[in-house]
């Protein structure tokens, strides 16, 4: 089977959303939209190279011993992702907190994991535990916590339309079972 090139790709998907539109009940040779199916196989090509990206070796690549640091937090990562379900954006806010154990990681790099986990068909709970697993797999920490808040347009502008509902997710690994641990980097998210 031949390999499609990334500008195949985004061609066929062109072609499937004009037939969307089509199905919809609108004209896409109508001036306004006779470039609109290419634009949105672009954006969507774009908004999900997250599949696309190798989280291990971005994170690899700004790996430096260190001892010392009790916790290390990097909050207020913003992003923004695809709901699975209705393919429709959600977007929030990251803060992520870990223990190190002879290792740092460079900082800009959680936030490109971030981005890497985000720019995939996503649903919260999942993208914060990918997150938080993955910073623990590759820095060998002991202990990760990642919280997520969230809104998400697929309850926004459709279904129950809530318009001031927020979610939000954690998730945490070894020593931040600890209660108090976990209180201390909520703490911290304050400053």
């Amino acid at each position: 089977m031949t390999q499609l090139s990334d500008e195949d790709k985004i061609e066929a998907i062109a072609e499937h959303m004009k037939a969307i539109i089509e199905l919809l009940g609108e004209d896409p040779a109508r001036e306004g939209l006779r470039k609109t199916p290419v634009r949105a196989a672009k954006a969507l090509w774009h908004v999900t190279q997250g599949y696309r990206t190798d989280p291990d070796a971005l994170l690899k690549q700004a790996l430096f011993e260190h001892e010392g640091s009790q916790m290390v937090v990097v909050k207020d990562i913003e992003f923004y992702s695809m709901c699975e379900h209705h393919i429709l954006p959600f977007f929030g806010k990251v803060s992520i907190g870990y223990i190190p154990d002879g290792r740092i990681v460079g900082l800009s790099k959680l936030a490109r994991i971030v981005n890497v986990y985000a720019q995939r068909l996503q649903v919260q709970e999942r993208f914060t535990a990918q997150i938080a697993e993955k910073v623990s797999e590759i820095i060998g920490a002991k202990g990760v916590i990642v919280i997520c808040s969230g809104e998400h347009l697929c309850m926004k502008m459709r279904g129950v339309e809530k318009q001031n509902s927020a979610t939000q997710t954690v998730h945490y690994l070894g020593e931040f079972e600890s209660p108090a641990l976990r209180a201390e980097f909520m703490e911290a998210l304050r400053y």
